[in-house]
């Protein structure tokens, strides 16, 4: 095995609200934007066999 990407950063951006619709009742909305990093590893692992462990980085 050899390594072929190495980078941090946050892989998905979400976002959830929760709207009021005209009946009185609540809906949860929630959106989830792949990032740069999302799009730099789904090139790097394009076709290859690969075995992926990730590590949450303490903010």
């Amino acid at each position: 095995m050899r390594e072929i990407f190495n980078k941090e950063g946050v892989f998905v951006k979400y976002e959830e609200k929760v709207i009021e619709l005209e009946n009185g009742d609540k809906l949860t909305h929630r959106r989830e934007s792949p990032t740069e990093l999302w799009w730099l590893l789904k090139e790097a692992i394009k076709g290859k066999k690969v075995k992926i462990i990730a590590y949450e980085i303490e903010e």
